[in-house]
């Protein structure tokens, strides 16, 4: 028994009621990533040193964008979780899948859902599609971090039992009696923070005027990083283990792995206005 086995500390759901409105920490997670990533990304925008000149992008577009990519979010997550994780389960209850304040989001159907709101975006205002992809990319890690926080509140997604030998875990409240890994905390750190830092940094070093660099590098990092939690969070019950031990996160990471490499790989073959 890990001598930090400490009760998981109870938390209401429920951030604010009003009257019959309850409104969930979840749902301020998506609210919270979306605005704080507005406001970076203007900020991003606003610094021509960055790209080497005026941004491809203006601040109007990207307010005009911000519907465009949180609908993405919201119909590329529930459209994932329901055909990766649970469609068996929908396939029998169809009225299920709109019934969001339940809860099931699939982060790799969210970003499916933010590439098509890219595309088709960029196309009808005359956007280089990878540099609005840069950008988007560049404020996700802020929506990562509170969404895994969010994950933590709600005593969901936890993590495997932890190994004896381990000098902490967190016993949740429907996780049984053995202390966890708060693979939560985890994902909020490297999905999060550690991911946010790098692109941050990258895009100080100039990564902005490669277009598809930071889109690339987010890909490739955030698999990396997911594939890495995922060894420490427990499978989704109607799911459990895939081939060889793996988890339907892990096997949806490794193709962002490939894809990721790709992008970076063009990024730096693409000579920019300081290459000439």
């Amino acid at each position: 028994m890990p001598f930090l086995a400490i009760a998981f500390p109870v938390f209401d759901p429920v951030a604010i009621s009003l009257g019959p409105i309850a409104i969930r920490w979840y749902a301020l997670a998506y609210i919270g990533g979306i605005v704080l990533g507005w406001i970076y990304a203007r900020s991003l925008l606003k610094n021509e040193r960055l790209w080497g000149g005026p941004a491809p992008i203006s601040l109007t577009q990207l307010d005009d964008f911000i519907l465009w990519v949180t609908i993405g979010i919201i119909v590329g997550g529930r459209t994932g979780y329901v055909l990766f994780y649970n469609l068996p389960f929908f396939a029998q209850n169809p009225s299920a899948i709109f019934k969001l304040w339940e809860g099931g989001m699939s982060f790799h159907g969210g970003f499916l859902g933010c590439v098509v709101a890219v595309m088709w975006f960029a196309r009808r205002n005359g956007i280089p599609i990878l540099s609005l992809g840069d950008v988007v990319t560049a404020v996700g890690p802020i929506g990562l971090f509170l969404g895994r926080l969010a994950n933590f509140i709600n005593s969901e997604l936890w993590g495997r039992v932890t190994d004896p030998s381990l000098p902490w875990g967190v016993v949740f409240p429907n996780g049984g009696p053995a202390p966890r890994h708060p693979s939560q905390l985890y994902e909020a750190f490297f999905e999060g923070i550690l991911l946010f830092t790098i692109l941050a940094v990258m895009i100080r070093m100039g990564a902005l005027k490669r277009p598809g660099l930071i889109l690339g590098s987010f890909i490739t990092i955030y698999a990396l990083a997911r594939i890495t939690g995922e060894k420490f969070r427990e499978p989704d019950p109607q799911l459990g283990f895939l081939w060889g031990g793996l988890t339907m996160g892990m096997l949806l990471s490794l193709p962002m792995i490939v894809a990721g490499i790709i992008l970076i790989l063009r990024a730096w073959r693409t000579r920019t206005a300081a290459d000439h």
